[in-house]
């Protein structure tokens, strides 16, 4: 994948999150800005979702971890365990602030 490719998707990908969290009715709040897309939640904790183009990658900061995840057959896929991009992040929101967001 090139860096075009790249940029689209992971573009394309943050939006879904940010219409997913939006849809959902949860008490979350975020931030999109240079590819860094923040989810701040009523307990003040934070997960940063971010675009890192010279690894391919999305990467995600959350209380629990650093996680990775490269574009492979269609999906973001956990470079370090395997799972995939949304139901982990779901997961994760669900962890860190209570609120039950499915993402898509």
């Amino acid at each position: 994948m090139n860096e075009s490719e790249f940029d689209k998707r992971a573009t394309d990908t943050l939006l879904r999150i940010e219409q997913a969290i939006e849809e959902s009715g949860a008490d979350i709040d975020f931030e999109a800005a240079g590819g860094i897309l923040t989810l701040e939640f009523a307990n003040g904790t934070k997960i940063i979702v971010n675009k890192q183009g010279a690894a391919r990658q999305l990467w995600v900061a959350a209380r629990s971890g650093g996680f990775h995840y490269g574009f492979v057959d269609g999906r973001w896929i956990n470079d370090q365990g395997g799972g995939e991009l949304m139901s982990e992040l779901s997961r994760l929101v669900r962890e860190q602030s209570g609120e039950n967001v499915t993402l898509y």
